[in-house]
C-alpha cells in the first residue's frame, strides 16, 4: 500500500488543550476524517477504516461511538458491499 502524508495547520499547543499527544491527536483527525467522509458517503467503510488505520470492523465500533450509522450506502452500491462481507466472512470460518 502506498502512503502519502498531508500536513495541516493548527494552533500551537492544541494537543494540550485537547488533552492529546501529537500521535493520538494525529489519529484521532484521521479518525475523524473517515468518518464524516464515510458519513457523507464519500468512501467506502473499507476505504475509511484504511485511512483511519484500523480493520474494517473496529471502524464500525467507531461509528457507533460517534452516532455514524453503518447503512449509508448508495444502493447501486450496497450488493456489492455485502458480497464483500459475506467473502470476508467465509474467510474467518475455521
Amino acid at each position: 500500500m502506498h502512503i502519502e502524508e498531508r500536513r495541516i495547520k493548527y494552533p500551537a499547543g492544541f494537543e494540550q488543550a485537547v488533552h492529546l499527544t501529537k500521535e493520538e491527536m494525529e489519529q484521532h483527525i484521521r479518525l475523524m476524517a473517515a468518518l464524516k467522509m464515510f458519513e457523507l458517503g464519500k468512501i467506502s467503510s473499507g476505504k475509511a477504516a484504511e485511512l483511519a488505520g484500523m480493520p474494517r470492523i473496529e471502524f464500525f465500533e467507531a461509528c457507533g461511538r460517534y452516532h455514524v450509522s453503518v447503512f449509508n450506502y448508495p444502493a447501486e452500491e450496497l450488493e456489492d458491499e455485502i458480497k464483500k462481507d459475506m467473502e470476508a466472512a467465509r474467510k474467518l470460518k475455521p
